[in-house]
């Protein structure tokens, strides 16, 4: 063994650059009162951190790649996110004190170094379970991969830290802090170009320690796995990671070093050491003389193949011969390492990456997946769902033109998916979404002229159309044989992992097909669907001319000449003029054409160096000649922002990113379709919106998880973002962003066409609490205003219809109805009560397209119930489609704007048969009203306390009119007859009542 040099920085603090947090943004004032709703799916994402109370057997956390952290205290049934309000959501390590359940440390930064990798901002804290953090520092580490705190001390701890994924950083290797991280020093460090992949304890004796270093790189072209170099291998402490010694002993292998997991036996087994070794002689190894000598145990290939990707081993504590290694499966040896059996897995790979094992009780497991993460309580027999972990890792998004709209979307280790942007019943269920073809990593188009057909792309270059009618999926993909085994530079055919799909415009006559185009290092165009395919360019890349990145050192450029060869990562057909289309590739260029291909321009903005990808560009729906490209140079190891802007079709370029903080790189940018120049940005950590064409932007983050958000579209008034780690979501109604107006003024926004839609039609019993679902939009019509500051005092809201007569009236002096506290089941279900608000600034009440409902004496629930939105029954008459006026009063003035109110385009219901569904239903709530006031007269003071007969008879008929109402506002039809005599009867017999 050979002493390693060490930098020991003994009580001096280490900071890291500034620059690698971002900077707070502004948020957009127009968005104050909007927010974001979850659509899902509840598909978990990868994670690669997990572990579990060791005093609280139902408590566990994980963290995931791009979707912060997440506890239970169930067991796994319910999730929650504890990490929202943090700047950044990709986690690599997390870890309990083991002497305080309480104290949580978090490194963030993703350590599998796989294309689609997030960085973090170093580490955070929370004393209190997870409910508060605090930062601690160590932000350009960037990627931490493991954390080990003293068992004797939570504020003793020691991360193991990658460093920078794309260049050479002197914040990598061993990091420890005596005080609970708020000062570190560097105790394990080899050079620039190492990091360190790993760090464990040995349980019997804290004070011995084992790391694993490894010298990895990513290029900013396509690659699966990550280059590379010297430098790696196993060290050890023996006094609490103050000194380190490298074992360089017999058995272990020498070339070739790359990843490397570690593990210690428990208890007397203490001398047990596992090390899992991506090499020239890749397995699983194992000293039984605490690193000394070792032995190759292990070399099933289920515990080898890429092991750049798996590199965790564990012991399980009662025994040392039991050991996992997650891979593609989840494999387990009872005997040392020598043989291996999957405990748990698929067929397709599950890929699993993390393991903790309750070192009280060995039944208790947590892993982490590609997937999500899951929980055994019998020792792996069963497990616990990851269909309930909205932490999907999107690339793309687009919708469709059915009603409602569909999202759809390739989800990273998992496959695709079409969600509906609405639920029939209340919520977006786990019934509202399927696979449409394609596969993990494609774009996912739908035709815009067929809302059944889909196509949908996958890694290398796959392309596959999907028929909903038959759930086919047909493989299209442009090929050409002769490129089985050929060289990336040689291929006729270059993919990468993400290849662009678009849609041209329609070419005029019904029945033809658009024009799709499809990205290699060509643009490639079918015009029948996908049966054939022709190159309407040349190779728009550099070729590998001048490709070399002046990033990632030796380790990098070495490979250059045989693979920096690069493809058209996105491509945008021109909607207003047929034959214009902008392409930009990852290596750099942009291209545009106005002749359908015929010739091709490069208007690459000068500035741009080889591999600033063009992420995406947008082709003006207002302009032909304006476009913008949202420049990813994150892979040169820069993450600052960059926006272009053309408006003569790339002659010349400026730059817009005033307003976007340093550190979060830009992916995506769209105009928005209804209001030239309004902008939104898709950012690694956030959503922006720009009212100037993107000279000056805002934050629009709102309730929003700072989630990597690699895409965003807008459709009819919503803007809808994929983001890699947390799913979809959608900002409903963008009335504030394109009516904004910077004067500070009292202002009643005209409101966007409100669609009359049933809230829920399920007629089954309601989906518990503990169901994963998404949420739906508003049900009625949204009403933005804005309170200048001196607007003080309570303001009023009018809904009247074309005639003038008042339908509704809100005042923000409402007094909330009370909570039904009579009711047989726990009022979480209730719907809130709805009173409008009066802050300074903008605000948003939603009318649910309802006359008042009438007073009951006991109201009903429907079982089209939902948790936190379930009315009381029966609700008031829905307002027939029309014109209708908001009035806003405030300080003694009055506003006014249009409001349409339009029928849900599914129902095809005539005009005159939903008045005389409305008809019926004014004259049942009246006749509701009117029963309630008998009643109240019956038990005013002084009235006929003898009268019981007259009572009974006023409350059969009171409660009759009240279930006839929510029979006939069952569905948008016509009255039925029998519907419409039993009134006439109840009408009557109410009378007769009342003349008693």
């Amino acid at each position: 063994m050979r002493q390693l040099l060490v930098l020991l920085l003994f009580l001096i603090p280490i900071t890291a650059s500034r620059g690698q947090r971002i900077d707070p943004d502004s948020p957009a004032p127009a968005a104050a009162a909007m927010r974001w709703r979850l659509v899902g799916p509840f598909r978990g994402g990868r994670v690669v951190a997990v572990t579990g109370s060791r005093t609280e057997p139902h408590t566990y956390y994980f963290g995931a790649v791009g979707g912060g952290v997440w506890k239970t205290t169930d067991g796994g049934i319910v999730w929650t996110p504890m990490f929202d309000a943090q700047p950044v959501q990709s986690i690599g390590a997390i870890a309990l004190a083991p002497s305080d359940a309480a104290v949580i440390y978090v490194g963030t930064g993703e350590s599998d170094w796989r294309s689609d990798l997030s960085s973090g901002d170093g580490m955070y804290k929370s004393i209190d379970a997870g409910r508060h953090w605090q930062h601690l520092g160590l932000e350009n580490t960037r990627h931490i991969a493991r954390i080990s705190v003293d068992p004797r001390n939570a504020d003793d701890l020691l991360v193991a830290a990658m460093g920078h994924a794309y260049e050479a950083n002197p914040d990598r290797g061993v990091f420890r802090s005596h005080d609970g991280g708020r000062t570190w020093q560097k105790v394990l460090f080899r050079n620039d170009d190492v990091g360190a992949i790993d760090i464990v304890r040995q349980p019997s004796d804290p004070d011995v320690i084992y790391a694993a270093l490894w010298s990895a790189r990513r290029p900013p072209w396509s690659r699966y796995p990550p280059v590379s170099g010297p430098g790696g291998g196993i060290f050890k402490s023996t006094n609490n990671g103050a000194t380190w010694t490298e074992l360089a002993a017999s058995g272990l292998p020498t070339a070739a070093v790359g990843r490397i997991g570690l593990a210690v036996g428990y208890g007397d087994r203490g001398s047990r050491v596992y090390a899992l070794i991506d090499a020239d002689k890749p397995g699983l190894y194992r000293s039984d003389d605490s690193g000394s000598t070792w032995q190759l145990v292990g070399t099933d290939p289920r515990i080898t193949a890429r092991g750049w990707y798996f590199g965790e081993v564990i012991v399980d504590p009662g025994d040392a011969d039991v050991v996992y290694v997650p891979n593609v499966g989840l494999n387990r040896s009872s005997d040392g390492g020598k043989s291996w059996t999957p405990i748990k897995g698929a067929p397709g790979g599950d890929d699993y990456h993390a393991l903790w094992i309750d070192p009280a009780d060995s039944n208790r497991l947590i892993t982490g997946v590609d997937q999500g993460t899951t929980i055994s309580v019998d020792g792996g027999v069963t497990w616990s769902t990851w269909y309930n972990q909205p932490t999907a890792q999107f690339y793309h998004v687009t919708t469709d033109n059915a009603f409602p709209y569909r999202i759809y979307g390739a989800q990273q280790d998992s496959g695709t998916v079409g969600i509906t942007s609405r639920g029939n019943y209340g919520a977006i269920t786990p019934h509202d979404w399927e696979t449409v073809g394609g596969g993990e990593s494609g774009y996912i188009v739908p035709d815009p002229d067929d809302n059944d057909v889909v196509y949908g792309g996958s890694t290398n270059g796959a392309l596959f159309r999907f028929e909903r009618l038959t759930g086919q999926s047909h493989d299209i993909a442009p090929r050409d044989a002769r490129d089985v085994g050929l060289l990336r530079r040689d291929a006729t055919f270059r993919y990468t992992w993400t290849s662009p799909i678009a849609f041209g415009p329609g070419r005029g006559s019904p029945g033809v097909p658009r024009p799709i185009y499809f990205g290699s290092q060509r643009v490639l165009r079918s015009i029948d669907r996908g049966q054939s395919w022709t190159a309407i360019s040349g190779d728009l890349s550099r070729r590998g001319i001048e490709a070399t990145p002046t990033s990632g050192g030796r380790m990098i450029q070495g490979l250059a000449s045989e693979e920096a060869f690069g493809v058209v990562y996105t491509i945008a057909p021109s909607s207003l003029r047929p034959g214009l289309i902008w392409a930009g590739t990852d290596d750099g260029l942009v291209h545009v054409t106005q002749d359908a291909g015929a010739t091709w321009k490069n208007v690459t903005p000068p500035p741009l160096t080889p591999w600033s990808k063009i992420s995406m560009i947008e082709a003006s729906p207002h302009a032909p000649g304006t476009a913008y490209a949202a420049i990813d140079r994150h892979r040169l190891d820069d993450y600052t922002p960059h926006v272009y802007r053309t408006s003569d079709f790339g002659g010349t370029w400026t730059e817009t990113v005033n307003g976007l903080p340093r550190g979060t790189f830009v992916r995506a940018v769209r105009e928005d379709p209804a209001k030239p120049g309004l902008l939104y940005a898709g950012t690694e950590f956030g959503v922006y919106v720009s009212f100037d064409a993107g000279d000056h932007w805002s934050s629009i983050q709102l309730n929003l998880p700072r989630a990597p958000v690699h895409d965003l579209v807008v459709h009819g008034n919503d803007l809808i973002v994929a983001t890699h780690g947390r799913s979809f979501w959608i900002l409903d109604d963008l009335s504030p962003l394109r009516q904004f107006d910077a004067r500070e003024a009292t202002r009643l926004l005209t409101p966007a066409p409100a669609i009359r839609i049933r809230g829920s039609v399920n007629t089954d019993t309601p989906l518990p609490p503990e169901t994963p679902m998404g949420e739906n939009p508003p049900d009625g019509a949204v009403i933005d205003y804005a309170l200048a500051t001196g607007d003080h005092g309570p303001i009023s809201i009018e809904i009247v219809n074309g005639s003038g007569e008042l339908v509704r009236q809100f005042s923000s002096d409402d007094t909330p109805s009370p909570i039904d506290q009579t009711t047989p089941f726990p009022s979480y279900w209730l719907s809130p009560p709805r009173v409008p608000t009066a802050r300074a600034g903008m605000n948003r009440f939603v009318w649910n397209l309802r006359y008042p409902s009438p007073a009951v004496k006991r109201p009903d629930y429907t079982i089209a119930a939902l948790p936190g939105d379930t009315p009381a029954l029966p609700l008031g008459p829905q307002v027939v489609p029309g014109a209708y006026q908001v009035r806003l009063s405030v300080g003694g003035r009055v506003l006014t704007q249009p409001l349409v109110v339009r029928m849900d385009p599914r129902v095809k219901t005539s005009a005159r048969d939903l008045s005389a569904l409305f008809s019926l239903e004014r004259q049942i709530s009246a006749a509701v009203e009117e029963s309630a006031r008998a009643l109240d007269a019956l038990d005013a003071p002084g009235a006929n306390a003898t009268a019981t007969e007259e009572k009974k008879t006023l409350t059969r008929l009171h409660n009759a009119l009240a279930e006839l109402l929510s029979a006939v506002d069952s569905a948008d039809v016509a009255p039925t007859r029998q519907a419409a005599e039993a009134f006439v009867e109840l009408k009557r017999q109410l009378e007769r009542a009342k003349g008693l």
